[in-house]
């Protein structure tokens, strides 16, 4: 079925849509609900939007699992094997675990533990999150090194004591959007990529 309607647009109001669903979580307005449940609710509200009528429920719940089909950056899986060779690696995601055994399983990313927001019903940069990621994988917080593109998930890491690399993305919103660039002082490491990350923690390609 084609749906005439701006991909690109719609999916950027889909996905601008994710703060502000988590914010009601985190402020009592909803109770917990996890991601997969969010991106519905924010989908129903731009199929209204965009008075899209024609699709089936069917088709809804789909279309909703389309972030379970992500592909990895090209680097992620090379990079993270390399990781796996010296360190525990794992994922710190909001994403519910369904979800991201799925994106692992799609992009051929091999971790050694799916961690996610979901098992702590908290959504970072709650610290039961990060904390709570320290203490399943039996660490101290500065044991842990919390690797990601958004500079505010490594600083509220930072304050609780993790370990910070920022992996830049800069097309992580398209070729005109705006990503977080650039190292800075605070991070322990800046990498342009997994494999640059791997190799700057001692991991020879």
């Amino acid at each position: 079925m084609e749906l005439r309607v701006d991909a690109a647009k719609f999916a950027d109001d889909w996905r601008a849509g994710y703060q502000p669903a988590m914010a009601k979580v985190r402020n009592g307005a909803l109770g917990w609900t996890n991601i997969d449940t969010l991106h519905r609710i924010i989908l129903d509200e731009l199929i209204a939007k965009y008075k899209i009528e024609t699709l089936s429920e069917k088709q809804k719940v789909h279309l909703n699992r389309v972030w379970h089909r992500l592909d990895p950056w090209a680097d992620s899986a090379r990079g993270l094997a390399m990781l796996r060779r010296r360190y525990v690696c794992a994922t710190l995601s909001n994403g519910n675990i369904s979800l991201l055994v799925d994106l692992a399983r799609h992009g051929g990313l091999t971790w050694d533990c799916v961690l996610s927001g979901e098992l702590y019903r908290a959504y970072k940069p709650d610290a039961a999150v990060y904390l709570g990621a320290a203490a399943t994988l039996d660490l101290k917080p500065e044991e842990v090194m919390m690797v990601a593109a958004h500079k505010g998930d490594l600083q509220a890491a930072r304050k609780l004591g993790l370990k910070t690399a920022f992996v830049e993305r800069p097309l992580e919103h398209g070729p005109g959007g705006k990503a977080d660039r650039g190292g800075e002082d605070w991070m322990d490491i800046y990498a342009k990529d997994f494999v640059d990350l791997a190799r700057q923690l001692g991991v020879a390609a």
